[in-house]
């Protein structure tokens, strides 16, 4: 097995660009990232030699892992892998330079929101044949389609959602957790009544987070996108942004908060909820100096507006998906193998609480036994959905765009029916960039 990288200083030198590295790949991308012109991978697909490129292998704790799994790959099947490794930062950007110019082939790990960017580019084979027995939830299969195309086998599929510090709520006299907005803003002020600096909610209010108000949004009625047309600015978008900063000014929840100071908050019993991936248990339990708050962590179902309503949450994970050419089929072997193969998954998940994509590999017994992976796959994960922005190479831009509005009208700058108008305008002028003929961009 080789590596190679690239520091974040050369890339930013490279390209010109600024400390945003995720936000700068979709000016990088110039709008949609395309294929056309360019012809597809070289080189021989039945070759076992392949690369296999994922950010994961540039992270002290995911390398181990990652690497045992190729090692034990290479062995059984008499192949190499050359792993190949950008920061996650500068991922996609390098990525799409990378296959725009024909360099990378076999397996390439994504982020599930980046899967459309690039299969854009006219780069990336249909695993559909190799999905079709994988064994994959519903949920999982998803995320790794675009167009109706598979391009991704699904590696580790989670979501983003509300996690409970159980121990707070208990002392705050609340019993179970709360279904409605309403009953989850009656929470909220019981929750303040505690005093002490404790911060009911530790909801994301700085703009590189803020994004996080497009799952209230949906529970409050808005699409965000559909039929073409961004929905922002309906009247759904508009109660959901009063409402959060109802919660603002009431100090249910704290200014200039993002997912780093929302861990904090967590980690230090000064927050009662707070959005996080699934990985936020094992993140913030050991940042924090109270050994028993691992215990005490809990996964809530979004509160939604009317009993019965479905819970809102945000897809979260990363695919593995196959560049055409050189070394195709093996790469296609190596990708099955890592997301399906039932002992690999539950080695890969006691190393990083990451859950398997499979049915057969969340029953493992390393797995189930785990009850709050478990209970956020059945309550969080089973009703979340992928951003309808992601199909555009600018939905970094677009949650941008929408963020600073939203925290434009915390802080009393905007109302939250014209903020959320000119959120709608600046998105459509977005997405009417991506979607112009390419011709016309110059």
């Amino acid at each position: 097995m080789t590596t190679s990288g690239i520091s974040r200083r050369g890339a930013l030198r490279m390209f010109g660009i600024g400390a945003l590295g995720v936000a700068s790949a979709g000016v990088l991308g110039a709008c949609a990232p395309s294929g056309a012109g360019t012809p597809a991978g070289g080189g021989d697909p039945k070759s076992r030699n392949f690369d296999f490129t994922s950010w994961s292998l540039n992270e002290e704790a995911a390398k181990p892992s990652i690497e045992k799994i190729i090692k034990a790959w290479e062995k059984a099947e008499k192949s190499t892998v050359r792993a190949v490794s950008y920061p996650y930062n500068e991922y996609l950007s390098q990525l799409t330079l990378k296959l725009g110019g024909g360099e990378t082939t076999g397996a390439v790990h994504l982020d599930i929101a980046w899967l459309a960017a690039i299969a854009q580019m006219g780069r990336l084979a249909d695993v559909g044949p190799a999905a079709a027995g994988g064994g994959y939830t519903d949920v999982a299969l998803k995320s790794g389609v675009y167009d109706g195309t598979q391009y991704g086998l699904p590696w580790n599929i989670g979501s983003i959602g509300v996690i409970a510090n159980s121990k707070l709520l208990k002392k705050a006299g609340i019993e179970k957790h709360p279904v409605t907005v309403e009953e989850f803003e009656d929470a909220l002020r019981e929750l303040k009544g505690l005093g002490g600096g404790v911060v009911p909610y530790a909801a994301a209010t700085k703009v590189a987070q803020l994004k996080d108000i497009f799952p209230w949004m949906q529970t409050f009625g808005c699409t965000l996108y559909e039929d073409g047309k961004v929905t922002i600015g309906d009247d759904a978008s508009v109660d959901a942004v009063a409402w959060y900063k109802k919660l603002h000014d009431a100090k249910l929840i704290a200014a200039d908060v993002d997912r780093f100071d929302a861990r904090a908050l967590f980690g230090q019993g000064k927050a009662a909820f707070y959005d996080d991936a699934i990985i936020g248990k094992g993140v913030t339990s050991a940042q924090s100096k109270d050994k028993t708050l691992a215990a005490a962590m809990q996964p809530v179902e979004r509160p939604v507006l009317a009993a019965g309503d479905t819970p809102q949450a945000l897809l979260w994970g990363g695919v593995i998906a196959i560049v055409k050419g050189r070394g195709q089929d093996a790469a296609t072997e190596f990708a099955l193998h890592t997301t399906t193969d039932r002992a690999t998954t539950s080695e890969y998940f006691a190393a990083r609480a990451l859950p398997p994509s499979t049915t057969a590999g969340l029953a493992a017994p390393e797995v189930a036994k785990d009850t709050f992976t478990t209970e956020w796959t059945e309550k969080i994960t089973r009703t979340a959905t992928g951003s309808p922005f992601w199909q555009f190479a600018q939905s970094t831009q677009i949650d941008e765009a929408v963020a600073k509005h939203v925290q434009a009208v915390l802080v009393g700058r905007e109302k939250p029916k014209d903020a959320m108008k000119e959120a709608r305008e600046e998105v459509t002028a977005l997405i009417k960039r991506c979607t112009r003929p390419r011709s016309a961009r110059r």
